[in-house]
Order: structure tokens, then C-alpha cells, then sequence
């Protein structure tokens, strides 16, 4: 008897389980992402369109259109994204560990972000010297 049909059926419910997972993390970020924007006063529908969700995040977190390109150069993407989730927090009155938490899961604290009470402020002046 050959019993590999009955092997290879059995593993098939568990990769649908797991692109049920993926997903349902990427309705979740997206949503997020969404309430965000919205949010900000910037079009929701743009956490859906590639490279521009990136151009209007950097436009809440009040950083130059141009960095944009910086997003695309292996390593320096990290530290700008860094610079840019630190700001998002700001934006939205958050301080240094919220935007740790955007830093390091991104998949918990942009739903509380989206979803939660928080409210866009504007990008913070910079402090001039007198």
C-alpha cells in the first residue's frame, strides 16, 4: 500500500493554516497602517500603494520626500527607518518608548497607533536657539 497521498494531504492543512496567518498580519498592518494615515489627514487608501505608503509615512513624520531613496540602500534603510518611526511617535505625542515598540514590533504597536486614541499633533517644531 502506498500511504503517501495520505502523508502529503496532511501536511496541506497546515500551510493553509499558515497562509491563513500571513494573511490576516497583512490585513492587520495594512488596516493599521490605513487608520493611520487617515488619522494624519493623509489618504487612507495609500497604505495600499507601494513605494508611496512610504513617501506619505515620511510626510506625517515630517522628514524630506527625498529620503525616500535612502529607503532603498541596503543597511542606511534601517537607521532611516529608525529616524522616521521615532517621529511618527512624536507626531502623534508619543515618546521614546512607543517608538522603541514601532521599532521592534511594528505589528503590535501600529494597530495601537491606528486603533487606539492617540491623535495626530503635527510634526514637532525644531527648538531654535535665541
Amino acid at each position: 500500500m502506498d500511504y503517501s497521498a495520505d502523508y502529503a494531504s496532511g501536511g496541506n492543512g497546515i500551510g493553509m493554516f499558515g497562509l491563513f496567518i500571513y494573511v490576516a498580519i497583512i490585513a492587520l498592518v495594512v488596516a493599521s497602517m490605513w487608520m493611520v494615515f487617515t488619522k494624519a489627514g493623509k489618504p487612507g487608501w495609500a497604505a495600499i500603494v507601494p513605494i508611496y505608503n512610504m513617501i506619505v509615512l515620511l510626510e506625517i513624520a515630517g522628514k524630506p520626500l527625498w529620503w525616500v531613496l535612502l529607503l532603498f540602500v541596503p543597511f542606511v534603510n534601517f537607521v532611516v527607518s529608525i529616524l522616521v518611526y521615532i517621529n511618527l511617535a512624536k507626531a502623534f505625542g508619543k515618546g521614546g518608548g512607543f517608538a522603541a515598540g514601532l521599532i521592534l514590533l511594528p505589528i503590535i504597536f501600529f494597530p495601537i497607533l491606528g486603533f487606539g486614541s492617540a491623535e495626530y499633533q503635527g510634526v514637532p517644531a525644531p527648538a531654535t536657539q535665541v
